[in-house]
């Protein structure tokens, strides 16, 4: 019976997209990222790539809005070159590739940063369900799925050790009006409160948070300590 109203109320969506991606995905990417960009970083001395950026930027978009192409996204991101791959057998798959791919993201001071970054695909999932009728997923259905699925992933990576230092979640809200630069914006604030971290911890000086980038208790979700997902709160959303 439980089962049941958990998938009327589409409840267990988004926390079966976010276990899925991390088993399925970031489990076996995560613990390699820092050994693929240190081995990127030797070969090639001419573009720095700051060592405290040495982790996979994952993009959260919370309308669910992803791109394809990074650089049709934004103007200042320019596709680098790809990490090197990583081939593993995987569930009757041979060979099966897993690879990133390194930007360039360029500051309103023309100056370039390079970093792995690309968007959490899951957040395909749900919005191809609140395209489609059969699903019977609302815009509404989505946003919350959303939520829920940045805070679970957010949950399960921070209890993971393997996964420990090699990401960068960044959850934010599109603005209203569209903007040219606004998702280059959005990473190289990440990029730039991590190369400060080390400094504000002995500062005590924090980045002010842009208004679009969110944190998880902005999120303000209840996520079950349980396999089964509670009833999503969005009020201060």
């Amino acid at each position: 019976e439980m089962s049941e109203m958990s998938e009327r109320s589409k409840q267990n969506v988004a926390h079966g997209l976010a276990w899925s991606y991390y088993v399925g995905y970031l489990k076996i990417v995560l613990p390699r990222v820092k050994k693929l960009m240190e081995e990127f970083s030797r070969a090639n001395p001419n573009i720095q790539v700051c060592r405290e950026t040495w982790k996979l930027h994952i993009l959260v978009p919370l309308s669910c809005d992803v791109y394809d192409d990074l650089e049709k996204a934004d103007s200042n991101i320019e596709y680098l070159t790809d990490l090197t791959e990583t081939t593993l057998n995987r569930a009757g798959i041979k060979k099966r590739v897993y690879k990133h791919s390194l930007y360039a993201i360029r500051d309103e001071d023309n100056k370039l940063w390079h970093c792995a970054v690309e968007y959490a695909t899951p957040l395909q999932s749900l919005y191809a369900m609140s395209q489609d009728e059969c699903a019977a997923f609302s815009r509404e259905d989505r946003l919350e799925q959303a939520k829920l699925f940045y805070r679970t992933l957010e949950e399960i990576l921070k209890g993971s050790r393997e996964c420990a230092g090699t990401y960068r979640l960044i959850a934010y809200e599109e603005m209203g009006e569209a903007e040219t630069h606004f998702l280059s914006r959005e990473i190289l604030w990440h990029l730039r409160q991590q190369r400060h971290e080390e400094y504000a911890m002995y500062e005590g000086n924090q980045l002010q948070n842009p208004p679009t980038t969110l944190s998880s208790t902005e999120l303000n979700l209840q996520i079950s300590t349980s396999d089964l997902p509670q009833p999503l709160r969005s009020d201060r959303f």
